[in-house]
Order: structure tokens, then sequence, then C-alpha cells
């Protein structure tokens, strides 16, 4: 009895378990020749073919196929691959099966191209006609061809079976889209299969949620826990440990710790993975605590830390400026018999750098030689930054050239973090002749490169090499970001050119570009040196933002669009606020500043004080004093001598001599 049905155009036909597709060109070159026929699709009659379908054995049947495979006749070996295939399919040795089936689509890809390759395979699959015939043969077919990256093919193979192939056949086509990042396809795959009745196995689940975690849609992946919850398939360790790690690359670190007590709850054991993962989620927080309360727990429960485990601890003792500890780690990990990788040595030259400890930094790296870790871009770039960073560019510079000796391939961020280091030292010349190394080795200066550059023209006060190479990133195509707007702005402002600043500001947000903190503070300070104080208040409070006229700016009512202020940003306001005499208002905003969190610096303090002594508040200015030094800020020189003029005028001669004298200290 026949079946028939209609698939986009290719009718498809079922007899006794053979599929027959009416659909394979007949113009393909014989790829499977047989003495009998020239045609692709002709039977195989071999003696050695009918040997092996005979065989009462698959091991028997090996045997004689990995004989054949000894002699001289390549055609004919390849007529017994289709055979042995379906016999050890059979058998259910779908591993061996699988083997071979790569081998022969490998042969034949060596000729031909691999559609017609895989279309050839599968009818010489699907013609054989033998007791040994196993459907199971097309889903060992689609995992081979999925394993092996031809996705196309496999799904050709899928849409051409009338009965879908096993649900691993199915979770290899499904994991091999997700691999390739096409989910549309994926999803396609995965409604057609359920469709037609095939039950998602745990793998299938693993899959799913793996892939909406990797596209941040935690939402959807929590969905398909909660379909296999609901249908009795209990998640594994795995499927678990892929939702927490989602959650904290989402930074959703509660929530992730809220999914590991679940799994404990649900009797799923975490394994070392699961620890490293959550881990490493609050290493990103810098949340020191908690990575050791979770390190404790894994030895309780007998569980042995290895070197990632060693490497998230280091890199977060590292990251909190814990180097003693770090290295601590270090002796440690290796005493627990754990080799550092370079990951874990990249981490604590990376915390020397930042501690000023650059001959740590640099015997660190010495050692890792020494005992044959190559380092990697990501060493050199923590390297060189550390000497920028003490402004030591020369001595950088040196060390990059000696890279490049070496053979070590020098990527832009490491070019950028050098030029970003002699615009800081006013070494802009020097700056410039690295952008031509860099040009010479093929890499062209990117938008980083021309923001950095902008900006050291622009603290240098050569507004017009500034503006030049902001033209010239446009010609070349490139968009300028906040960074370059921000530095050109505060740079006008600086020279004077208001109307410039403002017209910049109007073609960064005409460009959709939103402004940041460092944005919002250069124009404060702008508009306060331009008289404009109260509309640098409205600005500040988020209810305005500017836009420039033919004539002069005009100010028009908008939500907030910025990042809240930082103590720049207060300092800034507060300083013009006391130097246009009004102190009060600047008072107000110096609360502010601890009811949002932040904590005033030594600078805000001095503006405070000073603001104050202008206006003849002694009282205030004793008690910022009083303030400042129960906050453990040190006065500086300028905060004694207001206050010893303080002292004086309220009559206290012997408190202004010690406030005196402790300027001269």
């Amino acid at each position: 009895m026949f079946r028939f049905f209609q698939q986009k155009n290719k009718l498809i036909c079922i007899k006794r378990g053979v599929i027959i597709s009416k659909a394979i060109s007949s113009s393909l070159s014989p790829l499977f020749p047989s003495s009998s026929s020239s045609s692709p699709s002709a039977p195989f009659k071999s003696n050695l073919t009918t040997t092996i379908l005979s065989c009462k054995s698959p091991d028997r049947a090996l045997h004689i196929f990995n004989s054949a495979l000894k002699r001289p006749n390549p055609i004919q070996i390849l007529q017994l691959y289709p055979a042995i295939i379906h016999v050890l399919t059979s058998a259910k040795w779908y591993i061996k099966a699988r083997c071979l089936m790569k081998d022969l689509i490998e042969t034949l890809r060596k000729t031909h191209e691999p559609r017609r390759a895989c279309s050839s395979v599968f009818n010489a699959l699907n013609q054989l006609q033998s007791p040994k015939f196993s459907p199971s043969v097309f889903g060992v077919l689609i995992i081979a061809l999925s394993e092996m990256g031809l996705v196309e093919e496999a799904y050709g193979v899928y849409r051409k079976m009338a009965e879908l192939p096993q649900i691993q056949a199915c979770n290899a086509l499904l994991d091999a889209f997700f691999k390739r990042g096409r989910l549309d396809s994926m999803c396609e795959v995965y409604g057609d299969m359920v469709s037609r009745g095939v039950s998602p196995s745990v793998v299938t689940y693993g899959i799913l949620i793996d892939a909406w975690c990797g596209q941040g849609d935690i939402v959807k992946a929590r969905l398909f826990l909660d379909e296999m919850i609901e249908k009795k398939i209990e998640p594994t360790v795995v499927i678990y440990t892929t939702l927490i790690r989602g959650l904290c690359s989402e930074s959703k670190i509660l929530e992730a710790e809220n999914m590991f007590r679940t799994m404990q709850e649900a009797g799923v054991v975490p394994n070392l993975y699961t620890y490293n993962t959550l881990m490493d989620g609050y290493c990103k927080l810098e949340n020191i605590e908690k990575i050791f309360d979770l390190y404790h727990e894994m030895l309780s429960n007998n569980l042995q830390p290895n070197v990632v485990t060693f490497g998230i601890i280091t890199d977060a003792l590292c990251k909190v400026g814990e180097l003693v500890a770090a290295r601590n780690c270090f002796v440690h990990m290796v005493k627990f018999g754990v080799i550092p990788n370079l990951f874990v040595y990249t981490c604590l030259i990376d915390g020397s750098c930042k501690t000023g400890s650059l001959c740590a930094a640099m015997d660190m790296y010495a050692e890792m030689e020494k005992i044959g870790i190559s380092p990697d871009i990501f060493t050199y770039g923590v390297l060189i930054k550390g000497y920028c960073d003490l402004g030591r560019v020369d001595e950088a510079h040196g060390l990059l050239r000696k890279m490049i000796e070496a053979g070590a391939c020098i990527n832009s961020v490491v070019y950028n973090t050098l030029i970003d280091g002699y615009c800081k030292v006013g070494g802009m010349e020097k700056a410039l002749e690295v952008c031509t190394q860099m040009g010479e080795k093929g890499l062209g200066p990117n938008v980083i490169t021309f923001s950095t550059l902008i900006d050291g023209y622009c603290k240098a006060g050569n507004m017009e090499a500034a503006m030049g190479l902001h033209t010239e990133m446009v010609i070349k195509g490139l968009e300028p970001d906040v960074v370059a707007y921000t530095a050109l702005i505060d740079g006008h402002f600086k020279d004077g050119n208001m109307k410039a600043a403002f017209w910049l500001y109007k073609e960064m947000t005409d460009a959709g570009l939103t402004p940041n903190v460092f944005t919002l503070t250069c124009l404060i300070d702008g508009l306060c040196k331009d008289g404009r104080i109260n509309d640098a208040i409205n600005l500040f409070l988020g209810k305005i933002k500017i836009k420039a006229g033919p004539a002069r700016t005009k100010m028009d009512q908008v939500d907030n669009r910025y990042s809240l202020p930082n103590n720049v940003t207060y300092a800034t306001l507060i300083h013009d606020l006391c130097k246009d005499g009004r102190v009060f208002k600047a008072s107000k905003f110096f609360s502010d500043m601890r009811c949002n969190g932040l904590k005033p610096d030594l600078l805000t303090y001095t503006f405070m004080i000073e603001g104050h002594s202008v206006a003849k508040n002694v009282i205030d200015v004793m008690i910022l004093y009083a303030d400042m030094i129960k906050m453990g800020i040190m006065p500086n020189a300028i905060i004694y001598q207001i206050l010893a003029m303080s002292y004086r005028q309220i009559g206290d001669h012997g408190s202004a001599h010690r406030g005196y004298k402790d300027v001269l200290i």
C-alpha cells in the first residue's frame, strides 16, 4: 500500500519503509557507478554488497568491509558504504555508522559540490533493497551532516522524510542551526517536529534554552524551563547552569542566585561549572564576600577547584585592589596542584600595573614566559596601559617595538592605548607617529583613534587641529562618538567659543547620540561661563536641553535624558554658584550630593568653604571644616588659610595663629 503526500512541490512515496524521492535530478552523473547501470540510482548488485547484507552479525559485516578497503578498486568500495551503513544502523551501531557516513561524504566532496554529493548519498541509501534496510539511516545521515557543518544539506534530508527521524537527529539539526545563529530556522524545525508529534527531550530543551540565553532573551528561556517541568521532564544541571550563566551575563545576579538555590531545592546538585559560573557573575560585580562564600560551599561539597575557579578569585581580588590577597591566592593554587594559566598571570600583571607596581608586573611577565606560557594581545595591552598610566609612555612604546620584533600580532586596541598615553602627556606629534605606524601595519585609525587624538588636541588648546580631525573622520565615513563631541564641546567652551560649542552639541543630538555625564558637566560649566547660571541649574535638574539657533541658543522643555550627575558635575555647579555669590543655592546642591549617594571630595569642600568665607559666613566655614575632618578628608593649604582668616574675623587670634602655622606645615 502506498502513502502519498505533497511537500514543497516534491512528490514523495513510502513503501515498506523505503523512501523514494522523485525530486532528484536525472541529470546527475553517477557518483556510485555499478556494473548494471550508469544511473546514480541504480541498485548495487556486487557480490561484496550481497555478502555484507547477508552477514548474521554486524561485526562480521564490518570485517568484510574493512578487508575490502585494502583492495585496489575504489569504485567498488564506494558501492559498499550504503550496505554497511544500513547493516550497522539496523544493529544500532550508530556511532560507527555515523563515522562511515562522514567518511563517504568527505570522499565524494573531494570531487563534487556538497549538495550533489549529499543528494547522491541519500539516493544510494534510499534505494537499497534488503531486509537489512533501516529507516534510521536517514537520521544518522542528518546527524553526520549537522556535525560536518553541512546544515542546509541536513535540512534537505529532513524535508525529504515523510516520517521524522528519531529525536537525536532532530536535536542535531536544532543544535546546528543554533550554533550558526540561525534561530529562525531552529524555531521552524522545532515547531514542525512538535506539530508532527515528536516529543522534545531534555537535550532539545537544553539546546533551546542555551539558544535564547545566548540571545539575552532570558524570559523565553525560562518559558522553556517551565514547559519542561510542566511535562514532567526534569531539568539537568547543564540546563540550570545555562540559565544561571544567561542571568549573570545580563547582570541579574539575584535571579541567578535564586535559580542556583532552586536547582538545589529540586535535588539537582551543582557541579564545578555551576559554581564557577555564579562566582564569575559576582566577580563582575566585585562582590568578594559572595565569591568566597561560594568557594567554601564548593569545597564542602567535595568539588575540587580548577584553574578557572582560581582565575575568577584572582581576577576579583585584583579588581578591588587586593593585590596581596591575589598573590596569596596564586601561591595557594600552586600548592593545591593547579597550574596557573595565561588568564591568571594576566590578571596579576593587570593588578600590579593598576597599583603602580610595574616591577612586580614585569617579574610576573618574566616568570610566565619562563614556564613556557606565551603572552597574548591582552597581556601586551595590560603592560602597555600600565606604563602609559604612570606617564612612562616612551617605555611603553619601546615595549611595543619589542613585541613587534618578537612577532606579536598587535591590534588597534594596543595602538590606541599608546596613542592615548602620548595624548595625556601632551605628546601629540608622537601620538600621530604611532597612528602612522598603525596604518603601516594595515590597521586604519578607527573612531576610538580619532576621538583620542581629538581629545588630546582639545586639551592642548589646539582647536584648529581638533576640528580638522573631526572633519577628516567624517570624510572617511566614520561617525564621531559622544567622546569626540564632548571633547570638542569642552575645548570650544574653554577657548571662549560658545557658539561653536552649542552648534556641536546640536550636531551630536541630531545624530542621535545621547549626552553622557561628562557632556552634561561640560555644558553646565560652559553655560556658567556664559553667565547663564539659571540655564545651567535647569540643565542640571534635567528639565531642558539646548538647541542652537542662528543668533543664540534657546532652551526647550524636555524629559531628563542624561546620566546621573557625578562628583565633578556637582563640583562644577557648586564652584560657579559660589563664584556668582549664590552660596546658599550651592549649599543646597552640596546637601543633594549626599542624598544621591555621592561623597563630597576635597575640591568640593574647598569651593564651599571659600564661598562661605567670601560671604563672611564664618559659622558655616567652621561647620564645613569640622564636617570634612569627620569625613576623613585632610584640609589643604587654601582651607587652612581661609580658616585662619575666619578665626581672625571673630577675634580668635590664637586659633588664627595655629591656622597659619598649619599652612606653613
